[in-house]
């Protein structure tokens, strides 16, 4: 079974809303400290888009803050709520989780490494 699995994403007009969802693998579930997306759009760097602490802290790119909700319904499923999209939100979403706690650090200076497992990514498409 892979370790995380993704669903949800899609294509859909400039204001509309999207839902990802993401399961943890059973194994890996109850030793997993954060869990979030990550997002890369063509010719950009991936970035960090919301994170979920196992304690239920969350934490935002400034970007998409006000917009996005990140919510978990227990340790093993996961969800990222999208409203109010816009084409700068087209990419290529990652569902990502890590065994190791997060401490506070702000989602921009997390490294990639920092997460062990990741998801298949799922496409998010948003015309205009």
């Amino acid at each position: 079974q892979a370790p995380l699995v993704e669903s949800g994403g899609g294509a859909v007009q400039a204001g509309g809303s999207l839902k990802l969802s993401c399961t943890i693998a059973s194994e890996y579930a109850y030793r997993t400290f954060c869990m979030g997306w990550f997002r890369q759009a063509p010719g950009k760097e991936r970035e960090g888009v919301a994170l979920i602490d196992s304690d239920g802290s969350t934490a935002y790119a400034d970007s998409v803050k006000g917009r996005f909700s990140i919510s978990k319904d227990n340790q093993k499923d996961f969800s990222l709520q999208m409203n109010s999209l816009n084409a700068e939100d087209t990419a290529m979403y990652y569902c990502v989780a890590s065994r190791a706690p997060r401490y506070g650090t702000p989602i921009q200076n997390l490294e990639d490494q920092y997460f062990d497992l990741w998801g298949q990514g799922t496409q998010v498409t948003v015309s205009s």
